[in-house]
């Protein structure tokens, strides 16, 4: 894939600089260094390789929530933002296909009585969730007996399982199993849903939108996500298959 052409450019990066949401509340897809504190794991991977072809500078926000790169990109400011795909945030955002696919998980506690993700949604079961989320989004929609607990942060939504003892939380599968390894919580078995990770963009980039789609079928396609996870310690994050770009 060449360098991109100049409208990309000027619809991609429209100040100079491409400016990038990290949420690093997603640690499958984003870290700090912990010597540095500079960006790393697939995320920033794909968004360094698109501003050198882009030729610009990058700069990056950090958030520590979903919620909070949505509400950030409604307000403007942003230009490439990394979150699931979602019907709710693609009426503001074009997205691309995911590339990569993780899994959201139940985790309930010890001595719980719930034994599969058929029986969360019962009526009194409170679970924990972290606002605006995309396991927030899907299960506004799917759950119709039990209550969501939302809290601004998937570490504060954890806290609040804890704290007032809720019968359910909710989140991206692997920090779900470290919470439960070192809350004495229980995983529940299987998904409750499978978290499309893409790239995305503000509406009204059309040129913009299209390239990045057709960048993120290649980064997938050449083995660079792959790699990236692999380097960032993220192992049982799949690939996304490809795309078909219409």
């Amino acid at each position: 894939m060449p360098n991109a052409p100049a409208t990309v450019v000027k619809e991609l990066a429209p100040t100079g600089k491409l400016r990038v949401a990290m949420n690093f509340g997603n640690s499958v897809l984003a870290q700090k260094d912990p010597v540095t504190g500079a960006p790393r794991g697939v995320a920033a991977a794909l968004a360094r390789e698109l501003a050198k072809r882009l030729g610009v500078e990058i700069a990056f926000t950090g958030f520590d929530a979903a919620g909070k790169v949505t509400d950030a990109a409604k307000e403007g400011g942003l230009d490439i933002v990394f979150l699931a795909i979602d019907p709710v945030r693609g009426a503001g955002i074009d997205f691309t296909g995911p590339y990569v696919l993780i899994e959201g998980a139940y985790a309930v506690p010890a001595d719980s009585k719930i034994s599969s993700n058929d029986e969360v949604d019962v009526a009194g079961n409170r679970i924990a969730v972290a606002k605006g989320s995309a396991y927030d989004l899907y299960l506004t929609r799917a759950i119709k007996n039990a209550t969501l607990a939302r809290e601004p942060s998937g570490p504060q939504a954890m806290e609040l399982f804890v704290r007032d003892r809720l019968e359910v939380a909710a989140g991206v599968k692997q920090p779900i199993i470290a919470f439960a390894k070192q809350q004495g919580a229980r995983v529940l078995p299987g998904r409750f849903m499978v978290i499309e990770q893409a790239m995305g963009t503000m509406k009204g980039r059309p040129a913009g939108s299209r390239y990045l789609r057709e960048f993120v079928e290649e980064m997938k396609a050449s083995g660079f996500v792959a790699k990236a996870l692999a380097e960032s310690g993220q192992t049982d994050a799949g690939v996304a298959p490809p795309t078909p770009i219409t």
